[in-house]
């Protein structure tokens, strides 16, 4: 989801691009598996980039929980082949994290200042990557994320399976009421990326919109967006209506403290911007597989 709006914004910056994937959708992928450490090594001594940006994760959360060995063997051990790489090599990192770190039971929003501690598997297979990162390179940028949007057919997350289902004809959505985060756009992460990489003010920074809510404020901004209003009702529920493998924070609410303070927080509203996608995507053809 992150890099299919990445790629095309560095390539309209002039950058030149090595892109690899355990399994390439894009010609001219290299296929690469990031728990082979000898594989990623021979990548980076062979094309020695200026960074590698680190997007591969295992995000699906009830996997994580339900493998864990899977979780942690992506999400940290891939981390530090990557890292141990990078290091080998004199490589720049990217590494993409999470506000799925913190435990949720702080009432405003978290910053880069206050203490991780995941309430699930993959929450702290993030974290350990997030520290693998910290302890063995120098120079290194590490962006939390929010609940991340974006791809449109290619998203299998929550705002395109409520879009799916308003498509389908659903005249009423049960939706999840007292979790809260933060959304994170793509498209706004992608195009704001290279301002903070640029700076070469290195270090962990929050980069989701601007702006907090619940599932149940999405889906009822999506239901307005999709001219739907009066026509499809939107119900609050509890999560403990929605039982899943693994344990979900309170609140995942980011607030990016450290880009307001350097003038680098160019993130739009949320609201905003689900309005576009929403809008931009709404001509192309409904996709269900």
């Amino acid at each position: 989801m992150l890099a299919n709006d990445i790629i095309p914004v560095l390539k309209s910056q002039g950058h030149e691009l090595i892109l690899t994937d355990i399994n390439p959708r894009l010609s001219g992928t290299i296929p690469t598996d990031i728990t082979d450490a000898a594989q990623i090594r021979a990548h980076l001594k062979e094309s020695h980039p200026d960074y590698c940006f680190h997007l591969t994760a295992e995000t699906n959360v009830d996997l994580c929980e339900q493998k864990p060995e899977h979780a942690f063997r992506i999400n940290r051990q891939g981390t530090r082949n990557i890292v141990m790489a990078c290091k080998q090599t004199s490589v720049k990192l990217l590494y993409i994290s999470t506000g799925g770190v913190f435990y949720g039971d702080k009432k405003e929003p978290y910053t880069e200042a206050d203490e991780a501690n995941p309430k699930n598997v993959y929450g702290q297979s993030k974290l350990d990557g997030e520290r693998i990162v910290q302890q063995e390179l120098k120079e290194y940028f590490i962006l939390r994320a929010g609940w991340m949007v974006g791809g449109w057919e290619i998203d299998k997350k929550f705002v395109f399976k409520i879009v799916q289902q308003l498509r389908e004809g659903k005249s009423k959505l049960r939706v999840v009421a007292d979790k809260f985060g933060t959304p994170t756009f793509t498209i706004d992460f992608a195009n704001n990326l290279m301002n903070v990489i640029n700076s070469n003010r290195y270090g962990l920074y929050h980069m989701g919109n601007k702006g907090n809510c619940s599932r149940y404020d999405i889906a009822v901004k999506i239901v307005e967006y999709m001219g739907l209003t009066g026509k499809v009702e939107v119900e609050a529920i509890s999560s403990d209506e929605y039982p899943l493998p693994a344990p979900r924070a309170d609140s995942e609410m980011m607030h990016n403290a450290k880009l307001e303070a350097l003038g680098m927080n160019n993130m739009p509203r949320w609201e905003d911007s689900l309005k576009h996608y929403i809008q931009s995507n709404s001509s192309k053809q409904f996709v269900t597989a």
